[in-house]
């Protein structure tokens, strides 16, 4: 099997949707042997916002300590092997297309077929423990609770700021959406809480004492340090990694924290891009109106007194009307167009989900409507769905984008 083909092979996988619950992960971890190794620590993050920036904060300093990681994200921005890396390199596509021919096999026997997420997951435990990983970081794909990363067992749960996303499957409110996610928390085991909506707040108290866990809320930013990722939101998140470094005990010197927390690298998140002869561009992928409100707060701190011409797109299931109306203040023109993905949401509700009077237009897919943002000759900035930065990505940067629905 070639390696094009292992991938279209997991990719199918999709068809199986997503799968709450534990059953199905442990198997497939225990009948791999994918469980961590006895001396590997690992830090789990669950939340609405912030994991991903947070997990790479804690990547980049541990690594800048001397440790060996792995990191497993979701989901990836144009490759899918971003998913899955070690010391800041991407799995290899050998190393990869192994793993994938094994688990096939062992998928194919069971009674109840894994999902993609599960396999990714599994595949992710196995790479780190043959790299010999000290450390690894557990972003949580949906939730906690029953998310397949709550199967790995965890040596610190972080979890970062928690909003209303993902309602048809966690809750329609702040409170149910929070139980999900503190379901990430363990006997005993310490928990890092970034500042919370009240109602969030009161749920992982209550749940880190039923489970007679220590539970530190972050109190203060990390400040007096010199941050690759630009927004006021992102001292918040640097303190939360440093905090579930420090619950580890692992020694942190202020230079390897200096240098961890200045060269980390999450693309699509307010990504910088200077393109040759086009206009300056940014990527961000806010989709929920939690992150819209980080981004919009953001641009004003970065780019005071200048508004965007922006390009815009969304999945189904997103606050759609929610977000715009937080962006809308920030744009002099809105372009709308389709992201690549089954749950793209048609252009015509995209309008309609608009401010009333935002000027705005309307395109046939991303390369029509970049075209016509360029003629601006603004700060363009693409955003709304992780799927649409990692089509744009794709396209200005180069590189074969491979679309993802999970």
């Amino acid at each position: 099997m070639s390696y094009d083909a292992a991938i279209e092979w997991l990719f199918s996988t999709q068809m199986f949707g997503i799968k709450l619950g534990l059953d199905g992960p442990r198997e497939l971890l225990r009948r791999y042997l994918a469980y961590p190794p006895r001396d590997t620590k690992v830090i789990h993050v669950a939340g609405t916002n912030g994991k991903g920036s947070t997990c790479a904060f804690i990547d980049s300093v541990a690594r800048a300590s001397g440790l060996r990681t792995g990191l497993f994200t979701s989901p990836h921005l144009i490759d899918y092997r971003e998913r899955v890396q070690v010391s800041g390199e991407m799995i290899s596509q050998e190393d990869t297309l192994r793993h994938l021919m094994q688990l096939r096999q062992i998928c194919e026997a069971l009674e109840h077929h894994p999902t993609f997420f599960e396999i990714t997951l599994a595949l992710a435990m196995k790479h780190f423990a043959e790299m010999n990983c000290e450390l690894i970081i557990l972003e949580t794909g949906m939730g906690g609770r029953l998310d397949a990363t709550t199967a790995v067992p965890a040596d610190v749960c972080v979890i970062t700021p928690i909003g209303l996303d993902h309602t048809q499957w966690l809750g329609d409110t702040i409170e149910k959406i929070a139980t999900e996610k503190a379901g990430i928390i363990l006997e005993k085991i310490p928990v890092i809480s970034a500042p919370q909506h009240p109602d969030a707040a009161v749920v992982i108290a209550m749940t880190a004492n039923e489970k007679r866990a220590p539970l530190t809320v972050v109190s203060n930013p990390a400040l007096g340090y010199a941050l690759s990722l630009p927004g006021p939101h992102q001292p918040w998140n640097a303190a939360a990694a440093l905090a579930a470094l420090n619950a580890l005990g692992i020694a942190l010197r202020y230079d390897s924290v200096q240098h961890g927390l200045a060269n980390t690298r999450w693309p699509g998140r307010f990504e910088s891009l200077s393109l040759a002869h086009q206009s300056p561009v940014i990527l961000d992928g806010a989709h929920n109106p939690h992150a819209a409100e980080a981004l919009v707060e953001t641009w004003k701190h970065t780019h005071p007194n200048e508004k965007a011409t922006l390009v815009f797109s969304a999945v189904s299931s997103k606050d759609i009307a929610g977000v715009l109306e937080l962006l809308a203040s920030i744009a002099d023109h809105i372009h709308l167009c389709p992201v690549k993905s089954p749950r793209a949401v048609p252009v015509a509700e995209l309008a309609a989900a608009l401010p009333l009077g935002s000027p705005h237009s309307c395109h046939e897919d991303f390369p029509a409507a970049f075209h016509a943002a360029t003629a601006s000759h603004a700060t363009i900035l693409i955003c709304g769905s992780l799927y649409l930065v990692g089509q744009a990505r794709a396209f200005l940067l180069g590189g074969s984008y491979q679309p993802s629905i999970q």
